[in-house]
């Protein structure tokens, strides 16, 4: 079994940062990609972005291109969201998760595609 554990949302203004941190116990992660999505209130829960075993490789939503970092500390076990220039539309539930199958990349987006989510964290941007 798995347990990810996110950490760092919080009240932010238009314009500022967060960085969001995923912690996983219960299996090593140096062998998944691992992502995090994201649900805004009255809407589906939508992929914000993505980071392989290795970190070579990082995917993004449109949405978030340009102002999200995705990186991961496999030492650590734990994946971050470095969230730069927030908008009040990035106000949502951030949930990691990680992939099903060791060394995956195929349909990021999928929810299908993951084994385990955390259970979110809350963050809110005042406009």
């Amino acid at each position: 079994q798995v347990q990810l554990v996110e950490s760092g949302g919080g009240l932010v203004q238009a314009g500022g940062s967060l960085r969001l941190s995923c912690v996983a116990s219960g299996r090593t992660i140096t062998d998944y990609a691992l992502a995090w999505f994201r649900q805004a209130p009255g809407k589906e829960r939508e992929f914000a972005a993505l980071i392989s075993w290795s970190g070579a490789t990082t995917l993004y939503a449109d949405s978030v291109k340009g102002r999200f970092t995705i990186s991961r500390d496999n030492a650590k076990n734990t994946i971050y969201l470095q969230m730069n220039s927030l908008k009040p539309e990035d106000t949502a539930v951030y949930y990691c998760a990680i992939r099903s199958g060791v060394f995956t990349l195929n349909q990021p987006s999928a929810e299908s595609k993951y084994a385990y989510w955390g259970q979110g964290t809350q963050v809110t941007v005042s406009s």
